[in-house]
């Protein structure tokens, strides 16, 4: 980001911090891994006012002591050289430091990092997925019951605009016997694919509940699918992904492989540079929307492919939107439906799988200030 658009003079004047709930569209069922994820969500915000504006932003990991140390700080003092928000700032601060910068600019903070050369204020448009398919058919007995309980979730997408669809699987895994769970999973694939008809892309997350044998069973029995990529088959292995890659070649099965959320290998980056993992997965979150302007040359420049992740994090889903014009060969937008009680987000739309990014000041969200002022009274803290 250029630095010439910060003035020496705007200094940090105040930071407070409060929690926003909300709830899902839908409640979402257990994965390869957890159980019930559920229908309440929250969010954590800071409002920080500099040279007397605010802006908003998911803040995490921020404590009292940090906000103490920053407020009196220049703006530019929580910068690095090269325009990018510097590692102490990053995953407390700069999500409302970068609203802010955006909101005194009057332009979007996609337009502040973009590296594409798209015009500036024309529409952003960017490929989505609903990541809502959990696993909630586990009360049912009946394979068709299932599958028809997975294939009305999709269609309520559908209906919302979404054509590509990430569904969890690995049933076996945890909640259900292998062969049956396993069957189950390859049942449903090939139901939610009904819905999303033959131009939707279909992506499966296993939460590591497979292995090599299940993923390349599983694989096998939807190769008559759109399926565009197999997500944590496995907990990353370099000779397993080795392996899984080769046989994918063989059959001449085009399924990318992605991972790279949670507790991952500090080695999938120099795995996926050897050709091994072709998606890299890194949260949105944590570590972050810097991390990830970062780690989104180095694979553009490998010519790898970046699906930054987000689920159960309201703010962030929006962040991705944002991020994409930083980043080449970034894939999609994972959208997960929540609505956020004093975070308005109404200018964002997903249409025809394409997630519509407002040509908004910041981060394109308006939030409640008596709202958030009363959640700072009443359950947060103010530097």
């Amino acid at each position: 980001m250029n630095l010439s658009i910060i003035q020496p003079e705007w200094k940090v004047e105040k930071i407070e911090v409060a929690t926003l709930t909300g709830e899902r569209a839908r409640s979402a069922g257990s994965n390869g891994r957890l159980g019930d994820h559920g229908k309440s969500c929250s969010v954590r915000i800071a409002r920080m006012t500099i040279d007397g504006q605010v802006g908003f932003g998911h803040s995490g990991a921020l404590t009292e002591e940090l906000a103490e140390a920053v407020v009196g700080k220049s703006l530019l003092e929580l910068f690095d050289e090269n325009g990018r928000v510097l590692e102490p700032y990053r995953i407390p601060l700069e999500y409302p430091i970068l609203d802010w910068l955006g909101r005194r600019q009057n332009t979007p903070v996609y337009e502040l990092v973009s590296t594409s050369s798209r015009v500036p204020g024309s529409p952003l448009v960017v490929p989505c997925y609903d990541t809502s398919l959990y696993f909630d058919d586990l009360h049912l007995q009946d394979e068709q019951d299932a599958v028809a309980l997975l294939k009305e979730e999709a269609q309520q997408g559908f209906d919302k605009g979404h054509r590509n669809f990430k569904i969890k699987v690995g049933r076996g895994g945890r909640h259900m016997p292998i062969a049956e769970g396993t069957k189950r999973d390859i049942a449903i694939i090939h139901g939610v694919a009904e819905v999303a008809g033959p131009e939707g892309r279909i992506m499966i997350d296993a939460n590591n509940a497979y292995n090599l044998n299940l993923t390349k069973e599983v694989l096998a029995a939807v190769s008559d699918v759109n399926l565009y990529w197999i997500e944590e088959a496995f907990h990353e292995d370099d000779a397993l992904y080795a392996d899984l890659k080769a046989w994918l070649r063989e059959r001449g099965q085009n399924v990318l492989i992605a991972d790279g959320e949670g507790l991952a290998s500090p080695h999938l980056v120099n795995w996926a540079k050897k050709g091994l993992v072709d998606v890299l997965q890194y949260d949105i979150i944590y570590p972050g929307f810097t991390h990830w302007l970062e780690l989104g040359a180095q694979l553009d420049q490998a010519g790898l492919r970046s699906a930054p992740h987000c689920y159960g994090n309201a703010y962030g889903i929006y962040a991705l939107g944002h991020i994409a014009t930083a980043i080449k060969n970034f894939e999609f937008v994972e959208y997960d439906d929540i609505a956020i009680e004093g975070m308005d987000a109404s200018a964002y739309q997903v249409e025809n799988g394409l997630f519509h990014v407002p040509n908004k000041a910041g981060f394109g969200l308006d939030f409640d200030e008596e709202l958030f002022a009363r959640r700072v009274l009443a359950s947060g803290w103010s530097r």
